[in-house]
């Protein structure tokens, strides 16, 4: 029988990457990939780690050479490929060995598949892996879901590969089932809307101040040392940066406009109707993203309707400045968070998950895409109320309070001279309506009695429920 202490199948990209990262943290791996010379070849270059690695062949082999009650990760694409590799490895494992899928699963396929493993079989866990191919490598952030005496099994070893905030590993146990996976699917769709509310005052400064690629470069920059500190502001000032190998300008102005996704962010969105949990700026980023993908039609109406200015007047100009957008952003920003926060406590309640709120924020300060400074202040927040909105926390409703001001101008600016904010747009109105305390929903009640009877409530809880239109009206 085989001694390394876990199991790894697929050497894609992340695979390969979190095999090396567990090799390094000094446990044994095994390591299987559908094609026999990129397993080779992964061993070949492991260099100093390839000692702590066993390369195999077969299915078989790989379980054989791991120590048991066996656990083996799946590192494949989502959807059938990890039932089919469920189905090959079943009848090789023993009673008490587990299968692990860390890929960008569904959550509802993962509840599924935790479900069929309790009737029988091996055990399931499903873990989300945040941090791209050097959190992979170096310390993801690791959300996991299933029973929790699965997760303890192996949490030495997700919790020793996990990246570190100030000694505490980014790896959590979030709950039952699709837990994990789930929250990975929301942390995927903040990432969709951060990304693209940096795209939009990116936009506003190419756009709207008509500043060049090293000019923005220069304010993402001084903005990673404030307030917006945090990952995908960092890289975004390396991205204006750099220059293009070829031609030698801007690298960032020879891409083509055209966003790529995975669809977690579409799942994220399609999710949150179904929980009646409003993530506006998030919604908005998925469509920003699809809409970004019809590069004909956008090119056939900027001819038909005419293109936006490539610069603001004089006299607008005054009105978008670069500390207002980074007030704007961090304003954004908060929206996002403060919807997607939501989301989960409303998932906790319909799917009956614990889902630690605070651990949650905590989990993410570190190793994933959404790393930011806020993170540890929205924990601090979310730990002694994580049933508020967080927007109603005390230390970032002063926040809004001083930014709001600085989003408004900048939507409003842009609006006018036909530069898209869509999510920052979404966060203002989602702001605006959250501060509204006599909405216009009444007018939406009368209207769903005049023409279906449904009733409303009355503010001065009069028994009747119906309007004078009479509740027999149909149109």
């Amino acid at each position: 029988m085989g001694q390394a202490e876990i199991g790894l199948i697929g050497l894609g990209t992340m695979g390969a990457m979190l095999a090396l990262n567990i090799a390094e943290k000094g446990f044994d791996i095994a390591v299987w990939n559908r094609t026999t010379a990129t397993t080779r070849a992964f061993h070949a270059g492991a260099g100093e780690l390839a000692e702590r690695i066993v390369p195999t062949e077969t299915l078989e082999a790989l379980v054989a050479a791991i120590k048991p009650p066996r656990a083996i990760i799946l590192m494949v694409p989502a959807g059938p490929v990890v039932d089919d590799e469920i189905a090959k490895l079943t009848p090789l494992l023993s009673p008490g060995d587990m299968i692990i899928d860390a890929g960008n699963a569904n959550f509802h396929d993962t509840d599924r598949r935790a479900a069929a493993a309790a009737k029988g079989g091996p055990r399931f866990l499903g873990i989300g892996v945040s941090g791209g191919e050097e959190g992979a490598r170096h310390g993801p952030s690791i959300m996991g879901g299933g029973e929790k005496a699965d997760w303890d099994r192996v949490a030495h070893i997700l919790r020793a590969i996990a990246a570190q905030y100030e000694g505490v590993p980014c790896a959590t146990h979030m709950g039952p089932g699709g837990a994990g996976h789930f929250v990975k699917a929301v942390h995927n769709g903040i990432e969709y809307a951060d990304m693209q509310m940096i795209a939009e005052v990116y936009g506003a400064m190419r756009d709207g101040l008509g500043m060049a690629a090293e000019e923005i470069a220069a304010v993402f920059r001084r903005w990673n040392e404030g307030p917006l500190h945090s990952y995908l502001v960092e890289i975004s000032s390396e991205v204006a940066a750099a220059r293009d190998p070829i031609g030698g300008g801007p690298m960032l102005d020879m891409i083509l406009d055209r966003a790529g996704q995975k669809g977690t962010g579409r799942w994220t969105a399609i999710e949150a109707q179904l929980l009646a949990a409003p993530i506006t700026v998030i919604e908005a980023a998925v469509a920003a993203r699809n809409l970004s993908a019809r590069l004909d039609e956008r090119q056939a109406g900027e001819a038909l309707f005419g293109a936006a200015p490539q610069r603001l007047p004089a006299g607008m100009a005054g009105g978008l400045t670069i500390d207002g957008l980074e007030q704007a952003l961090i304003c954004g920003k908060i929206l996002c968070y403060a919807q997607g926060f939501a989301m989960i406590g409303a998932a906790a309640k319909a799917f009956d998950w614990p889902l630690p709120l605070p651990e949650i924020a905590r989990v993410w300060r570190a190793g994933c895409i959404i790393r930011s400074a806020m993170l540890n202040d929205m924990a601090t927040a979310l730990t002694g109320a994580p049933e508020r909105n967080l927007m109603f926390a005390p230390a970032f409703a002063e926040k809004l309070k001083a930014t709001h001001g600085a989003l408004r101008q900048a939507v409003s600016v842009a609006t006018l001279n036909g530069l898209p904010m869509p999510a920052l747009s979404a966060g203002l109105a989602y702001f605006d309506m959250m501060r509204t305390a006599r909405s216009t929903a009444n007018m939406i009640q009368g209207q769903r009695d005049f023409f279906g009877a449904h009733g409303f409530d009355r503010l001065d809880g009069a028994n009747s429920h119906h309007g004078p239109w009479g509740s027999h009206a149909a149109g």
